[in-house]
Protein backbone atom coordinates (compact mmCIF):
# COMPACT_ATOMS: atom_id res chain seq x y z
CA UNK A 1 0.00 0.00 0.00
CA UNK A 2 1.39 3.50 -0.85
CA UNK A 3 2.74 5.40 2.15
CA UNK A 4 0.18 8.20 1.68
CA UNK A 5 -2.66 5.67 2.16
CA UNK A 6 -1.19 3.82 5.12
CA UNK A 7 -3.79 3.34 7.86
CA UNK A 8 -2.90 4.72 11.30
CA UNK A 9 -3.11 2.10 13.99
CA UNK A 10 -6.09 2.62 16.40
CA UNK A 11 -3.77 2.66 19.41
CA UNK A 12 -1.73 5.51 17.88
CA UNK A 13 -4.89 7.51 17.12
CA UNK A 14 -6.14 7.00 20.67
CA UNK A 15 -2.87 8.24 22.12
CA UNK A 16 -2.94 11.31 19.88
CA UNK A 17 -6.48 12.18 20.96
CA UNK A 18 -5.64 11.86 24.65
CA UNK A 19 -2.43 13.92 24.45
CA UNK A 20 -2.85 17.50 25.74
CA UNK A 21 -2.79 20.33 23.22
CA UNK A 22 0.41 22.33 22.97
CA UNK A 23 -1.37 25.51 24.16
CA UNK A 24 -3.45 23.86 26.91
CA UNK A 25 -1.23 25.38 29.61
CA UNK A 26 -1.65 29.00 28.50
CA UNK A 27 -3.05 31.05 31.39
CA UNK A 28 -5.29 34.09 31.15
CA UNK A 29 -3.34 37.35 31.06
CA UNK A 30 -4.48 40.10 33.42
CA UNK A 31 -6.70 42.76 31.90
CA UNK A 32 -4.90 45.92 30.81
CA UNK A 33 -5.48 48.52 33.56
CA UNK A 34 -6.50 51.17 31.02
CA UNK A 35 -7.93 49.34 28.03
CA UNK A 36 -9.68 46.93 30.38
CA UNK A 37 -11.66 49.86 31.77
CA UNK A 38 -12.84 50.72 28.27
CA UNK A 39 -13.82 47.12 27.61
CA UNK A 40 -15.96 47.14 30.75
CA UNK A 41 -17.49 50.47 29.71
CA UNK A 42 -18.40 49.15 26.27
CA UNK A 43 -20.00 46.06 27.80
CA UNK A 44 -22.15 48.17 30.14
CA UNK A 45 -25.66 48.53 28.69
CA UNK A 46 -26.69 51.42 30.97
CA UNK A 47 -27.64 54.33 28.66
CA UNK A 48 -26.21 57.06 30.90
CA UNK A 49 -22.75 55.54 31.40
CA UNK A 50 -19.74 57.88 31.35
CA UNK A 51 -16.22 57.02 30.19
CA UNK A 52 -13.38 58.89 31.89
CA UNK A 53 -10.80 56.15 31.44
CA UNK A 54 -9.07 56.06 28.08
CA UNK A 55 -6.94 59.06 27.11
CA UNK A 56 -8.67 60.07 23.91
CA UNK A 57 -10.10 63.49 23.13
CA UNK A 58 -13.88 63.78 22.91
CA UNK A 59 -16.13 66.59 21.69
CA UNK A 60 -18.65 68.44 23.81
CA UNK A 61 -21.11 65.73 22.73
CA UNK A 62 -18.76 63.01 23.93
CA UNK A 63 -17.88 61.85 20.43
CA UNK A 64 -14.51 61.08 18.77
CA UNK A 65 -13.07 64.11 17.01
CA UNK A 66 -11.45 64.15 13.59
CA UNK A 67 -9.55 67.40 13.14
CA UNK A 68 -10.71 69.38 10.08
CA UNK A 69 -7.11 69.89 8.99
CA UNK A 70 -6.55 66.13 9.10
CA UNK A 71 -9.62 65.58 6.91
CA UNK A 72 -8.31 68.16 4.45
CA UNK A 73 -4.85 66.60 4.25
CA UNK A 74 -6.32 63.13 3.79
CA UNK A 75 -8.37 64.43 0.88
CA UNK A 76 -5.23 65.96 -0.63
CA UNK A 77 -3.44 62.62 -0.29
CA UNK A 78 -6.21 60.69 -2.06
CA UNK A 79 -6.37 63.24 -4.87
CA UNK A 80 -2.61 63.17 -5.44
CA UNK A 81 -1.99 61.11 -8.60
CA UNK A 82 1.44 60.13 -7.25
CA UNK A 83 -0.05 58.47 -4.16
CA UNK A 84 0.58 54.75 -3.79
CA UNK A 85 0.75 51.98 -1.21
CA UNK A 86 4.40 51.04 -1.58
CA UNK A 87 6.50 50.12 1.44
CA UNK A 88 8.23 52.91 3.31
CA UNK A 89 11.92 52.53 4.16
CA UNK A 90 12.68 50.64 7.36
CA UNK A 91 13.17 53.91 9.26
CA UNK A 92 10.09 55.55 7.77
CA UNK A 93 9.17 58.55 5.63
CA UNK A 94 12.18 60.91 5.47
CA UNK A 95 10.16 64.14 5.33
CA UNK A 96 8.16 63.01 8.36
CA UNK A 97 11.38 62.33 10.28
CA UNK A 98 12.67 65.84 9.55
CA UNK A 99 9.44 67.66 10.37
CA UNK A 100 8.78 65.71 13.56
CA UNK A 101 12.32 66.44 14.76
CA UNK A 102 11.94 70.16 14.09
CA UNK A 103 8.55 70.27 15.80
CA UNK A 104 9.75 68.96 19.15
CA UNK A 105 13.33 70.27 19.23
CA UNK A 106 12.72 73.54 17.37
CA UNK A 107 14.01 74.41 13.90
CA UNK A 108 16.93 76.38 15.36
CA UNK A 109 18.15 73.56 17.60
CA UNK A 110 21.95 73.26 17.52
CA UNK A 111 21.75 69.48 17.77
CA UNK A 112 19.81 69.43 14.48
CA UNK A 113 22.25 71.69 12.64
CA UNK A 114 25.16 69.68 14.05
CA UNK A 115 23.66 66.43 12.75
CA UNK A 116 23.44 65.03 16.28
CA UNK A 117 19.81 63.87 16.14
CA UNK A 118 18.88 60.54 14.57
CA UNK A 119 15.12 60.15 14.11
CA UNK A 120 13.18 57.13 12.87
CA UNK A 121 9.46 56.68 12.35
CA UNK A 122 7.82 54.30 14.83
CA UNK A 123 4.49 52.73 15.73
CA UNK A 124 3.39 55.71 17.82
CA UNK A 125 4.87 56.36 21.27
CA UNK A 126 4.72 52.78 22.52
CA UNK A 127 6.71 51.64 19.50
CA UNK A 128 9.26 54.39 19.98
CA UNK A 129 9.79 53.39 23.61
CA UNK A 130 10.17 49.74 22.71
CA UNK A 131 12.57 50.41 19.82
CA UNK A 132 14.62 52.82 21.93
CA UNK A 133 14.91 50.50 24.93
CA UNK A 134 15.66 47.46 22.77
CA UNK A 135 18.42 49.49 21.09
CA UNK A 136 19.83 50.30 24.54
CA UNK A 137 19.68 46.64 25.59
CA UNK A 138 21.54 45.56 22.46
CA UNK A 139 24.14 48.29 22.84
CA UNK A 140 24.90 47.11 26.38
CA UNK A 141 24.68 43.40 25.48
CA UNK A 142 28.42 42.85 25.94
CA UNK A 143 28.70 45.02 29.05
CA UNK A 144 29.09 43.53 32.52
CA UNK A 145 25.62 44.79 33.45
CA UNK A 146 22.66 46.47 31.82
CA UNK A 147 21.84 50.05 32.75
CA UNK A 148 18.99 50.44 35.24
CA UNK A 149 15.86 52.13 33.90
CA UNK A 150 14.14 54.59 36.20
CA UNK A 151 10.45 55.47 35.78
CA UNK A 152 8.38 58.00 37.76
CA UNK A 153 6.08 56.81 40.53
CA UNK A 154 3.38 56.89 39.34
CA UNK A 155 3.65 56.70 35.57
CA UNK A 156 1.86 55.36 32.50
CA UNK A 157 1.35 51.63 33.10
CA UNK A 158 2.92 50.58 29.81
CA UNK A 159 6.31 51.99 30.87
CA UNK A 160 6.49 49.29 33.51
CA UNK A 161 5.72 46.58 30.94
CA UNK A 162 7.89 47.78 28.05
CA UNK A 163 11.12 47.94 30.07
CA UNK A 164 11.38 44.21 30.91
CA UNK A 165 9.99 43.19 27.52
CA UNK A 166 12.90 45.08 25.94
CA UNK A 167 15.31 42.88 27.89
CA UNK A 168 16.28 45.40 30.57
CA UNK A 169 14.81 43.77 33.66
CA UNK A 170 12.35 45.36 36.03
CA UNK A 171 12.24 49.14 36.08
CA UNK A 172 13.23 51.05 39.18
CA UNK A 173 11.13 53.98 40.36
CA UNK A 174 11.80 57.49 41.53
CA UNK A 175 9.44 59.65 43.54
CA UNK A 176 7.33 62.00 41.44
CA UNK A 177 3.93 62.82 42.92
CA UNK A 178 3.36 64.75 46.12
CA UNK A 179 0.18 62.96 47.19
CA UNK A 180 -0.90 65.77 49.49
CA UNK A 181 -0.65 68.66 47.04
CA UNK A 182 -1.14 66.75 43.79
CA UNK A 183 1.98 68.44 42.44
CA UNK A 184 5.52 67.24 41.76
CA UNK A 185 7.58 66.00 44.70
CA UNK A 186 10.77 67.77 43.64
CA UNK A 187 12.81 67.01 46.79
CA UNK A 188 11.98 63.31 46.47
CA UNK A 189 12.63 63.28 42.73
CA UNK A 190 16.03 64.94 43.05
CA UNK A 191 17.03 62.75 45.98
CA UNK A 192 16.16 59.52 44.20
CA UNK A 193 17.87 60.48 40.95
CA UNK A 194 20.94 61.62 42.91
CA UNK A 195 21.32 58.00 43.97
CA UNK A 196 21.03 56.66 40.41
CA UNK A 197 24.29 55.23 39.04
CA UNK A 198 26.16 56.79 36.14
CA UNK A 199 24.62 55.76 32.82
CA UNK A 200 21.18 55.04 34.27
CA UNK A 201 18.32 55.83 31.90
CA UNK A 202 15.54 58.00 33.29
CA UNK A 203 12.13 58.10 31.62
CA UNK A 204 10.63 61.58 31.86
CA UNK A 205 7.30 62.92 30.62
CA UNK A 206 7.97 66.01 28.53
CA UNK A 207 4.65 67.63 29.46
CA UNK A 208 1.16 66.74 30.70
CA UNK A 209 2.41 63.89 32.90
CA UNK A 210 0.31 60.75 32.65
CA UNK A 211 -1.47 59.94 34.95
CA UNK A 212 -1.04 62.90 37.31
CA UNK A 213 -1.19 65.98 35.07
CA UNK A 214 1.53 67.44 37.31
CA UNK A 215 4.58 68.92 35.55
CA UNK A 216 7.74 70.56 36.89
CA UNK A 217 8.07 74.29 36.32
CA UNK A 218 10.73 75.45 33.87
CA UNK A 219 12.95 76.38 36.82
CA UNK A 220 12.50 72.89 38.27
CA UNK A 221 13.33 71.35 34.89
CA UNK A 222 16.60 73.29 35.00
CA UNK A 223 17.39 71.67 38.34
CA UNK A 224 16.73 68.25 36.79
CA UNK A 225 19.01 69.12 33.84
CA UNK A 226 21.81 70.06 36.25
CA UNK A 227 21.42 66.78 38.11
CA UNK A 228 21.37 64.74 34.90
CA UNK A 229 24.60 66.38 33.75
CA UNK A 230 26.26 65.99 37.14
CA UNK A 231 25.28 62.33 37.52
CA UNK A 232 25.76 61.57 33.79
CA UNK A 233 22.28 60.10 33.50
CA UNK A 234 20.56 59.52 30.16
CA UNK A 235 17.06 61.01 29.88
CA UNK A 236 14.48 59.24 27.75
CA UNK A 237 11.60 61.65 27.15
CA UNK A 238 8.12 60.36 26.45
CA UNK A 239 6.18 63.15 24.71
CA UNK A 240 2.61 62.07 24.01
CA UNK A 241 0.80 65.36 24.60
CA UNK A 242 2.74 68.18 22.96
CA UNK A 243 0.27 71.07 22.71
CA UNK A 244 -2.22 69.57 25.16
CA UNK A 245 -0.64 70.93 28.35
CA UNK A 246 -0.55 74.66 27.61
CA UNK A 247 -2.21 74.75 24.21
CA UNK A 248 1.08 75.91 22.71
CA UNK A 249 3.47 73.54 20.93
CA UNK A 250 6.65 75.46 21.76
CA UNK A 251 5.78 75.96 25.42
CA UNK A 252 5.11 72.25 25.83
CA UNK A 253 8.47 71.44 24.22
CA UNK A 254 10.32 73.64 26.72
CA UNK A 255 11.60 70.81 28.91
CA UNK A 256 12.93 68.80 25.97
CA UNK A 257 14.69 71.81 24.49
CA UNK A 258 16.42 72.56 27.79
CA UNK A 259 18.01 69.11 27.73
CA UNK A 260 18.89 69.33 24.03
CA UNK A 261 20.54 72.71 24.61
CA UNK A 262 22.50 71.19 27.50
CA UNK A 263 24.25 68.93 24.98
CA UNK A 264 23.62 65.63 26.79
CA UNK A 265 22.99 62.19 25.31
CA UNK A 266 19.25 61.53 25.31
CA UNK A 267 16.39 59.67 23.67
CA UNK A 268 12.89 60.89 22.87
CA UNK A 269 9.59 59.27 21.99
CA UNK A 270 7.07 61.47 20.17
CA UNK A 271 3.46 60.56 19.39
CA UNK A 272 0.86 62.22 17.18
CA UNK A 273 -2.00 60.07 18.47
CA UNK A 274 -3.43 62.74 20.78
CA UNK A 275 -2.50 66.11 19.28
CA UNK A 276 -3.61 65.17 15.75
CA UNK A 277 -6.24 62.63 16.79
CA UNK A 278 -4.41 59.90 14.84
CA UNK A 279 -4.91 57.20 17.46
CA UNK A 280 -5.43 54.30 15.08
CA UNK A 281 -2.76 55.35 12.58
CA UNK A 282 0.01 54.49 15.07
CA UNK A 283 2.29 57.33 14.05
CA UNK A 284 5.23 58.47 16.13
CA UNK A 285 8.98 58.82 16.14
CA UNK A 286 12.07 57.94 18.13
CA UNK A 287 14.96 60.39 18.30
CA UNK A 288 18.42 59.57 19.61
CA UNK A 289 20.33 62.74 20.45
CA UNK A 290 24.10 62.50 20.56
CA UNK A 291 26.07 64.41 23.15
CA UNK A 292 27.89 67.56 22.09
CA UNK A 293 31.04 65.69 23.15
CA UNK A 294 30.56 62.94 20.56
CA UNK A 295 33.94 62.45 18.88
CA UNK A 296 32.82 61.69 15.34
CA UNK A 297 29.21 62.82 14.89
CA UNK A 298 28.64 61.69 11.25
CA UNK A 299 30.01 58.21 11.83
CA UNK A 300 28.20 57.75 15.14
CA UNK A 301 24.89 59.04 13.75
CA UNK A 302 25.19 56.65 10.80
CA UNK A 303 25.94 53.75 13.14
CA UNK A 304 23.02 54.58 15.44
CA UNK A 305 20.59 54.74 12.52
CA UNK A 306 21.85 51.40 11.24
CA UNK A 307 21.31 49.80 14.64
CA UNK A 308 17.82 51.25 14.99
CA UNK A 309 16.94 49.84 11.59
CA UNK A 310 18.37 46.50 12.69
CA UNK A 311 15.94 46.52 15.63
CA UNK A 312 12.96 47.54 13.48
CA UNK A 313 13.48 45.14 10.57
CA UNK A 314 12.79 41.83 12.38
CA UNK A 315 10.10 43.44 14.56
CA UNK A 316 7.73 44.92 11.95
CA UNK A 317 9.92 45.49 8.89
CA UNK A 318 8.71 49.01 8.07
CA UNK A 319 6.12 51.43 9.45
CA UNK A 320 2.72 52.31 7.92
CA UNK A 321 2.63 55.19 5.47
CA UNK A 322 -0.76 56.86 5.85
CA UNK A 323 -0.26 58.49 9.25
CA UNK A 324 3.21 59.70 8.31
CA UNK A 325 1.85 61.34 5.16
CA UNK A 326 -0.89 63.06 7.15
CA UNK A 327 1.57 64.46 9.69
CA UNK A 328 3.93 65.58 6.92
CA UNK A 329 1.02 67.26 5.14
CA UNK A 330 0.10 69.17 8.29
CA UNK A 331 3.59 70.15 9.43
CA UNK A 332 5.02 70.81 5.98
CA UNK A 333 2.38 73.28 4.78
CA UNK A 334 2.17 76.73 6.39
CA UNK A 335 -1.61 77.01 6.02
CA UNK A 336 -2.26 73.54 7.38
CA UNK A 337 0.20 74.04 10.22
CA UNK A 338 -1.48 77.28 11.29
CA UNK A 339 -4.91 75.60 11.16
CA UNK A 340 -3.64 72.70 13.26
CA UNK A 341 -2.23 74.98 15.94
CA UNK A 342 -5.57 76.76 16.18
CA UNK A 343 -7.52 73.50 16.41
CA UNK A 344 -5.09 72.10 18.98
CA UNK A 345 -5.42 75.22 21.11
CA UNK A 346 -9.19 74.80 20.95
CA UNK A 347 -8.98 71.21 22.20
CA UNK A 348 -6.66 72.21 25.04
CA UNK A 349 -9.01 75.06 25.94
CA UNK A 350 -12.02 72.74 26.20
CA UNK A 351 -10.09 70.44 28.51
CA UNK A 352 -9.14 73.45 30.64
CA UNK A 353 -12.79 74.51 30.79
CA UNK A 354 -13.74 71.04 32.05
CA UNK A 355 -11.12 71.29 34.79
CA UNK A 356 -12.56 74.59 35.95
CA UNK A 357 -16.14 73.30 35.75
CA UNK A 358 -15.43 70.10 37.70
CA UNK A 359 -13.62 71.92 40.50
CA UNK A 360 -16.39 74.52 40.71
CA UNK A 361 -19.05 71.79 40.90
CA UNK A 362 -17.14 69.91 43.63
CA UNK A 363 -16.67 73.10 45.62
CA UNK A 364 -20.34 74.02 45.20
CA UNK A 365 -21.72 70.65 46.29
CA UNK A 366 -19.42 70.51 49.31
CA UNK A 367 -17.55 67.35 48.35
CA UNK A 368 -15.02 66.72 51.15
CA UNK A 369 -11.43 67.52 50.24
CA UNK A 370 -9.31 70.12 48.50
CA UNK A 371 -9.91 69.91 44.74
CA UNK A 372 -7.42 72.62 43.78
CA UNK A 373 -5.18 69.99 42.19
CA UNK A 374 -7.71 69.58 39.36
CA UNK A 375 -7.03 73.08 38.04
CA UNK A 376 -3.33 73.10 38.94
CA UNK A 377 -2.66 69.98 36.92
CA UNK A 378 -2.63 70.19 33.13
CA UNK A 379 -3.06 68.11 30.02
CA UNK A 380 -5.56 65.36 29.39
CA UNK A 381 -5.61 63.83 32.87
CA UNK A 382 -6.26 64.72 36.48
CA UNK A 383 -5.07 62.59 39.37
CA UNK A 384 -8.06 63.14 41.64
CA UNK A 385 -6.83 61.35 44.75
CA UNK A 386 -9.81 58.99 44.64
CA UNK A 387 -9.01 55.50 45.92
CA UNK A 388 -9.62 52.19 44.15
CA UNK A 389 -12.63 51.69 46.44
CA UNK A 390 -14.05 55.07 45.40
CA UNK A 391 -13.57 54.16 41.76
CA UNK A 392 -15.31 50.81 42.20
CA UNK A 393 -18.23 52.57 43.92
CA UNK A 394 -18.55 55.08 41.08
CA UNK A 395 -18.62 52.29 38.54
CA UNK A 396 -21.12 50.06 40.32
CA UNK A 397 -23.59 52.75 41.40
CA UNK A 398 -23.22 55.48 38.78
CA UNK A 399 -21.73 53.68 35.75
CA UNK A 400 -18.82 56.16 35.72
CA UNK A 401 -15.62 54.54 34.49
CA UNK A 402 -12.03 55.59 35.30
CA UNK A 403 -8.80 53.78 36.10
CA UNK A 404 -8.47 52.32 39.59
CA UNK A 405 -5.85 54.90 40.62
CA UNK A 406 -8.42 57.69 40.35
CA UNK A 407 -7.09 59.12 37.10
CA UNK A 408 -9.77 61.04 35.21
CA UNK A 409 -9.57 61.78 31.50
CA UNK A 410 -10.76 65.38 31.49
CA UNK A 411 -11.50 65.17 27.77
CA UNK A 412 -14.24 62.66 28.57
CA UNK A 413 -16.20 65.26 30.54
CA UNK A 414 -18.85 67.49 28.95
CA UNK A 415 -20.96 70.36 30.25
CA UNK A 416 -23.91 67.96 30.39
CA UNK A 417 -22.10 65.36 32.54
CA UNK A 418 -19.79 67.38 34.79
CA UNK A 419 -22.40 68.02 37.49
CA UNK A 420 -23.44 64.38 37.56
CA UNK A 421 -19.80 63.33 37.92
CA UNK A 422 -19.19 65.87 40.70
CA UNK A 423 -22.24 64.72 42.65
CA UNK A 424 -21.24 61.08 42.24
CA UNK A 425 -17.73 61.84 43.51
CA UNK A 426 -19.22 63.62 46.53
CA UNK A 427 -21.31 60.55 47.30
CA UNK A 428 -18.34 58.20 46.86
CA UNK A 429 -16.04 60.26 49.12
CA UNK A 430 -18.69 60.54 51.84
CA UNK A 431 -19.83 56.92 51.64
CA UNK A 432 -16.63 54.95 51.08
CA UNK A 433 -14.18 55.41 53.92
Amino acid sequence: MPAALTTVAPSAMSAAVKAPGFFDGVTLAPSDPILGVNEAYLADEFPGKISLGVGAYRTEKGLPYVLPVVKRVEQQIWEDPRANHEYLPIDGLPVFQRLATELIFGPDCAAISDGRIVTVQTLSGSGALRIGLTFVARYYADASSLPPIYIPSPTWNNHRDIVPDAGLGEARTFRYLDAKSGGVDMPGLLADLSDAPVGAIVILHGCAHNPTGADPTLAEWRDIVSLVRERRLIPFFDVAYQGFASGDLDTDAGSVRLFADAGVDMLLSLSFAKNMGLYGERIGSLSVVLSEHTVNVPATAKAVRSQLKAVIRPMYSSPPAHGARIVAGVLGDATNFAAWKEELAGMASRIGDMRTALKAALDANGAPGDWTRIVKQQGMFSYTGLSAAHVAYLRSKYHIYMTSDGRVSMAGLTTSTVQRVADAIKDAVETVV
